[in-house]
C-alpha cells in the first residue's frame, strides 16, 4: 500500500523545543473524494510562529492536541484530482503542515503558483505568508510613510529581511537592521541593500548602536523579537513613530508571568507613540496583488531572499528546534518530495 508521512505533537513543549516533543507516522496513501485533490508536497517550512500553540494553552491560534500534524505551509503538485478547478500537474502552495502529502478541497489558505521565473520554495517565504507579513505589517499596521526612518529587528529572518528590503523600494530615509552574526549584517548591507546593520551580540551597547544610528529617533520599528526588543527602542522612538509587533521569537518559550514587561511607557503620551500587532490573515483580500508585486521584484532582482535549505520529512523537527538557538539564517525549508 502506498503511504505518506507526517510529523505530529508527540508531547507539549516545555522551553525551547527539542526533536524528543515530536513524532514521524506513516500512513496510508489518502484518495481525494469529489471536489478534492491530493496535493505531493515539494517544500514545507518551519515557523518560529507555531511555537505558541505547542505547549498545551491557546494563543491567537488554538493550542495543537497531542498526535495531530504540526502547523506549516506548503508548496506542491497536484498528483491525484477528483476538482475541477485543480487538474493534475498544477502547482499549489497553502497551509497543510508537515507532511509529504494531504488532501485539499481548494478553499482556505491556498492559491496556484503562477507562472513567474522564481524557485518553487519562494512561495512559502518571501512570496509566502513571511513576505506578506512584512508588506502588510509594514504598509497597514506600521502605516509606513515615504522618507520614514526604519528599524528591523531580527532583520536577516524571511521576515525582517523583506520588510526592510520593501521599506527601502517605497522610499525610506533610512533602514537599519539588527542582526546576530557579522556574516547576517554583511548579507543585510551588501546584498539586501539595508543602509547599516548592528551585530547585538558585538554591540559594545545595542541603546548606544541605536542611538547612533538613528541620532533623531526611529520613526519605524518593525519588531519580530519580544518584548524586551521594544522597551529598549521605544525611548528613542521619534515623534510619531509607529510599532508593528510582528513577532516575539525570544518570548515563545518564556511562559507569559516571566517575560520582560514594557515599562518605558512614557514615550506613548510625551512622542505620541502607536503600538501594533498583526496577524497577517486580517489582510487576506489584498494577498493576491501583494504576492504579484513581491513576485516581480523577487524575479527582477529588486527583492533578495535568502533560504535555509533541508532535506527529508524527518529533519523538519530539528530544522525547527533550530529556529530558536538562532542558527536559522534567512527562510528555513525542508524538501519532501
Amino acid at each position: 500500500m502506498a503511504e505518506m508521512q507526517q510529523i505530529v505533537l508527540a508531547r507539549h513543549c516545555d522551553g525551547p523545543p527539542v526533536p524528543e516533543d515530536f513524532a514521524l507516522e506513516a500512513l496510508p496513501l489518502p484518495e481525494p473524494k469529489d471536489g478534492q485533490f491530493r496535493l505531493a508536497h515539494v517544500w514545507n517550512s518551519v515557523d518560529p510562529g507555531t511555537r505558541s500553540r505547542l505547549s498545551g494553552g491557546d494563543s491567537y491560534a488554538a493550542a495543537l492536541p497531542l498526535g495531530k500534524p504540526v502547523d506549516g505551509f506548503s508548496v506542491g503538485v497536484v498528483e491525484a484530482s477528483r476538482h475541477p478547478d485543480y487538474p493534475d500537474g498544477t502547482k499549489v502552495f497553502c497551509a497543510a503542515g508537515w507532511r509529504t502529502h494531504s488532501i485539499q478541497s481548494g478553499r482556505g489558505f491556498i492559491g496556484k503558483v503562477p507562472d513567474v521565473p522564481v524557485p518553487l520554495s519562494a512561495w512559502i517565504g518571501v512570496l509566502g505568508v513571511p513576505g506578506l507579513t512584512a508588506w502588510f505589517g509594514l504598509k497597514e499596521t506600521a502605516r509606513f510613510r515615504e522618507g520614514d526612518r526604519v528599524l528591523v529587528t531580527s532583520a536577516a529572518g524571511p521576515v525582517g529581511a523583506t520588510a526592510g528590503q520593501l521599506a527601502k523600494a517605497w522610499g525610506a530615509a533610512q533602514v537599519v537592521g539588527i542582526a546576530g552574526s557579522d556574516e547576517k549584517c554583511r548579507w543585510l548591507t551588501e546584498t539586501a541593500g539595508f543602509d547599516a546593520a548592528i551585530n547585538y551580540k558585538t554591540a559594545p551597547d545595542l541603546n548606544d548602536a541605536i542611538h547612533a544610528a538613528f541620532p533623531e529617533g526611529v520613526d519605524v520599528l518593525f519588531d519580530n523579537v519580544g518584548n524586551a526588543m521594544v522597551n529598549r527602542v521605544l525611548p528613542q522612538m521619534a515623534m510619531n513613530g509607529r510599532i508593528c509587533i510582528s513577532g516575539q521569537v525570544a518570548d515563545y518559550n518564556v511562559p507569559p508571568e516571566k517575560r520582560t514587561g514594557i515599562t518605558h511607557t512614557a514615550p506613548f503620551i510625551t512622542h505620541r507613540i502607536n503600538m501594533q500587532g498583526l496577524v497577517v490573515f486580517d489582510f487576506i483580500k489584498g494577498f493576491p496583488a501583494a504576492l504579484a508585486d513581491m513576485a516581480g521584484m523577487l524575479a527582477s532582482g529588486k527583492l533578495q531572499a535568502k533560504e535555509d535549505r533541508f532535506d527529508g520529512i524527518a529533519a523538519m523537527p530539528e530544522a525547527f528546534c533550530g529556529l530558536f538557538r538562532g542558527e536559522n539564517f534567512g527562510r528555513r525549508v525542508v524538501k519532501v518530495g
